[in-house]
């Protein structure tokens, strides 16, 4: 069943407000953004450190053909090590923000109960 067109009109309001007053946590969607980004910039690295190694290939001679070799080997190790770094680091921050959303639930259970007491 959908839910109800005048239902969903009274959630955008209190979705709005959840966002102002930082009660939703907005860390998974930023961090796909940035991890994607990033993704993409060593992307970009990738392809212009292949395409240095290319142009020294084609222009040079005779050494300079063995150089492009070691370059582009250097260079897809160098990409290669850059994705698991940033992989990592988005891991972290994502488990950052799970610990975050985390202790807010235990925090709302125990605002929500009080603790029994003791005699």
């Amino acid at each position: 069943m959908s839910p109800n067109p005048v239902q969903q009109d009274h959630a955008k309001p209190r979705r709005l407000l959840d966002f102002l007053t930082f009660e939703r946590s907005l860390g998974r969607e930023v961090t796909l953004l940035i991890y994607w980004s990033g993704l993409g910039l060593i992307a970009m690295l990738g392809f212009g450190l292949t395409g240095i190694a290319v142009g020294v290939a084609l222009r040079g001679e005779g050494w300079e053909v063995l150089l492009a070799i070691p370059a582009f080997v250097i260079g897809a190790l160098l990409v290669a090590a850059l994705l698991l770094l940033w992989r990592g680091m988005s891991e972290f921050y994502v488990a950052v923000f799970r610990i975050a959303d985390e202790l807010k639930a235990l925090r709302e259970a125990l605002n929500a109960d009080p603790p029994p007491e003791l005699d």
